[in-house]
């Protein structure tokens, strides 16, 4: 464990949006060891079954990295707790150096900078891609405001970076609705990032895309990395093959080997548990 991650907090802060109302700015997050998510002996229990067995893992500021596995080796549960959905019977889970995640909710979570894909594209598909963009933007959603709130040089500006980014452009007007698969991927993964994310978490990403739609979501992700942490649990090896640098294979709720694609496709026990079926 990083020596860091030893010390016990020295600041207590109580539960609720009381507790952590000065910690919702993702600029906060401590990163002066570079580290943005660490994760140890994680253990979630279902029914006296062990989703996760004390995991433990770290990813750092800015790095994207794969996981995979067989279904049922804890990767969705994984996901969960860091976002703060089901809480871990044991074990620890940081975001930057200070801010533990077990004692947060997910709105909390969510505003401190750690946005989530889940595998099924959620838009509002009634509305334009433009719509979609700017009602994720992060700024006051009370019934007031929203009633006199303009789009103002600054929201276009951003909307139109965003959409450039997830290779939309020309899309603005575009009904949601009207998209195709991959496309409605892309627009999610803009509702995300105009919410400011420091730490993205990419359930099956390319899951039901075209070989063109995959491709371009690597590019997608590898623009992003640096700017953004990506963790991306993803089947299509080919996929993974084009991004990771390092990959991390879970099996039965624990890290079961980590490295290069290369390392982990030739591990005797990859092979056995997961790449040889």
């Amino acid at each position: 464990m990083a020596p860091w991650f030893k010390k016990k907090q020295q600041r207590r802060f109580g539960s609720g949006d009381a507790g952590y109302s000065r910690l919702v700015d993702n600029s906060a997050v401590d990163l002066s060891h570079g580290v943005i998510l660490y994760l140890e002996d994680i253990t979630v229990s279902f029914d006296g079954f062990k989703a996760l067995d004390r995991l433990t893992l770290s990813i750092d500021d800015g790095e994207l990295r794969c996981i995979i596995g067989p279904n049922g080796a804890g990767k969705t549960t994984m996901m969960d707790c860091i976002t703060g959905k089901t809480r871990p019977d044991s074990g620890s889970a940081y975001f930057g150096q200070a801010m533990d995640l077990t004692r947060m909710t997910e709105p909390e979570i969510a505003a401190m900078g750690i946005g989530r894909k889940f595998q099924k594209p959620t838009v509002f598909e009634r509305h334009s891609v433009f719509e979609n963009l700017e009602l994720a933007l992060k700024r006051d959603k009370r019934v007031r405001y929203s009633l006199v709130a303009q789009v103002d040089d600054e929201v276009r500006d951003r909307v139109s970076d965003t959409l450039r980014r997830i290779r939309l452009e020309g899309e603005a007007e575009r009904i949601a609705g009207l998209l195709s698969h991959g496309q409605k991927q892309w627009l999610e993964i803009g509702m995300l990032l105009m919410q400011e994310p420091r730490l993205l978490l990419l359930d099956e990403p390319v899951a039901g895309m075209t070989d063109d739609e995959t491709e371009r979501t690597a590019e997608l992700f590898q623009s992003l990395a640096g700017q953004h942490s990506l963790v991306v649990v993803e089947h299509d090896m080919a996929f993974v093959a084009s991004i990771a640098s390092t990959v991390t294979v879970l099996h039965e709720g624990r890290v079961l080997a980590e490295g290069t694609l290369d390392k982990v496709q030739n591990d005797p026990q990859v092979i056995e548990v997961y790449l040889g079926r």
